[in-house]
């Protein structure tokens, strides 16, 4: 106990000692670090002038801005405008992608310009049959990484193949009413007034095809144009099924009456029903209405006939490719 006592009375001390000076010898430590560099000396700043960087600093700072200019991407030294933005109007090249589109499309002798195959996918026929045809035509075959074809075709589902092809090449109104008049059935066209979803207008292209039509007719402006999605959803189709553009749809309209067709404006407020049309074996054009609104004023006025489909009370409307679908069903069991 007693050792105890002692133990806890002993005064403890630091061992460190006094602080003593440096002697002058931590001088430099303490000098600073100097002034700080105001905006246009900082070569991160956009105020950046590059008046006092070395001529190789500069030389380097340049050669990246040229390099950065002809990619099309903002360099991180000095001040660069950024990119435009784009718009997807269907006249760039494009990517066809998936096993059955391309399939489709070379054996449509779609000009394509190279085929893209991604590694270490599972070979099918169809991949088969589109490495085989490429080969055939001389077109470039490029093994490419799935990033790589993500990239190419915009994150679409590609199935491991893609063809690219130039802009899509639109036929004349006036040239596609011709070609129809001369097929031995009558005349089936298919007009869109609005239709903005490349899906919708692919898989219109697909029913035209499917049921017998002679051709498609877009608006030149606010409507969906033929790009690599609408490729896709039509599986090939709109290698083989007429495309043309007609710069104010509804004079092409008026020059479809003249030349004999009966043009039907689908609306949901029809005067005649789907299933009593009298003229489905006659020349026609069906004219298909906007995903949202539907027929717009002038063209629903221009129609000769606004029909209906007859659908349930619980159901809205259809879909603009679903509408044409059943229309084209229609008129091909009647003129069967």
């Amino acid at each position: 106990m007693a050792g105890n006592s002692e133990r806890r009375a002993k005064r403890v001390t630091s061992k460190k000692g006094s602080a003593k000076g440096s002697g002058g010898q931590g001088k430099k430590a303490l000098e600073g670090r100097g002034k700080t560099l105001g905006a246009t000396d900082r070569p991160w700043h956009k105020a950046y002038s590059g008046d006092n960087v070395p001529k190789k600093t500069k030389w380097k700072q340049e050669k990246e801005r040229k390099a950065a200019a002809a990619e099309g991407r903002v360099s991180r030294i000095g001040r660069s405008k950024p990119p435009p933005k784009r718009r997807d109007t269907g006249d760039t090249v494009e990517v066809i992608v998936g096993r059955n589109p391309v399939a489709e499309a070379m054996r449509a002798n779609v000009p394509g310009t190279a085929l893209y195959v991604a590694q270490g996918i599972e070979v099918d026929e169809r991949i088969r049959e589109s490495v085989r045809l490429a080969g055939n035509r001389g077109m470039p075959i490029l093994e490419v990484t799935r990033f790589e074809l993500d990239r190419l075709s915009r994150n679409a589902v590609h199935q491991g193949i893609g063809i690219q092809v130039p802009p899509f090449h639109y036929e004349t109104f006036e040239d596609l009413l011709a070609a129809s008049a001369e097929h031995p059935h009558p005349p089936l066209l298919v007009a869109l007034d609005g239709v903005t979803d490349p899906r919708n207008l692919g898989a219109i292209v697909r029913s035209v095809g499917a049921f017998g039509g002679h051709g498609v007719v877009l608006p030149q402006r606010r409507a969906a144009g033929m790009t690599a999605t609408a490729w896709r959803t039509s599986a090939g189709a709109a290698a083989r099924v007429s495309i043309a553009r007609a710069p104010n749809l509804t004079r092409a309209i008026q020059q479809a009456q003249q030349a004999g067709l009966l043009v039907v404006g689908l609306d949901a407020d029809g005067e005649v029903d789907l299933f009593e049309l009298p003229a489905a074996t006659e020349p026609i054009m069906v004219v298909v209405g906007s995903e949202g609104r539907g027929l717009s004023r002038l063209v629903g006025e221009t129609c000769d006939l606004r029909v209906r489909i007859p659908i349930t009370s619980d159901v809205e409307s259809l879909n603009a490719s679903v509408a044409a679908s059943v229309t084209l069903a229609e008129i091909a069991r009647r003129r069967r």
